[in-house]
């Protein structure tokens, strides 16, 4: 049995360089009726974890350590004793939020992370943070990207430990090389796909952050 996707949209604020805003995120679930991995466990962890329900879950995978995207990480882990997992350069962000716990697990670029006897590759996509990844399930002609691929261009990069030429690199080299119809979750708001996305680097370029 394939695994299926499931997605929970929490709320809270997204809080960097002194500045705050209100924010809704995508949490997606990956997984079947027995196990299910959780990606971007932001907000809210009582509706992740109802999700979630008595199924046994793997990992909490982390796409990067924004606040908005962990902060109810710690809290699904300790109810569910699943591991945390983050790219090692989102150290610094990390400990924005948690600075007395570690992530319990690091992700690598060309890691495989299995669910449901589903395959999900990590890719290392620097730009929105310096260890942003996403996931590609190819069984499920889907990326995870977090924040580093919306519908209508990049993630945001104006602010601390974010780099804009770094990010369409990211995106150019590990997202659009990608199975033209693999549709695209992503961190918030609507999906995209790449055969979408991929027509616009130039006008990205050319608009610059």
């Amino acid at each position: 049995m394939t695994a299926r996707i499931d997605k929970v949209v929490t709320s809270g604020s997204f809080e960097l360089d002194g500045g705050s805003w209100e924010v809704d995120n995508n949490v997606w679930l990956v997984g079947d009726d027995a196990e299910v991995i959780v990606i971007d466990a932001g907000h809210e962890a009582a509706p992740i974890l109802e999700a979630v329900g008595d199924r046994t879950l793997k990992a909490i995978v982390s796409t990067h350590a924004h606040n908005d995207h962990v902060n109810a990480a710690a809290q699904v882990a300790e109810a569910t004793g699943a591991p945390i997992l983050l790219h090692p350069d989102e150290a610094p962000l990390w400990r924005m939020t948690y600075p007395d716990r570690a992530p319990d697990g690091a992700l690598a670029h060309g890691q495989v992370i299995t669910v449901a006897g589903t395959d999900l590759m990590v890719l290392h996509t620097p730009g929105h943070a310096p260890g942003a990844c996403c996931l590609h399930a190819p069984e499920l002609g889907v990326v995870f990207s977090g924040d580093t691929l919306f519908q209508g261009g990049p993630g945001a990069t104006g602010r601390s430990y974010s780099d804009f030429p770094t990010i369409v690199e990211s995106i150019r080299n590990k997202l659009l090389t990608l199975p033209s119809e693999t549709t695209v979750h992503t961190g918030h708001g609507d999906d995209t796909t790449i055969a979408a996305e991929a027509p616009h680097v130039q006008e990205w370029l050319d608009r610059g952050h």
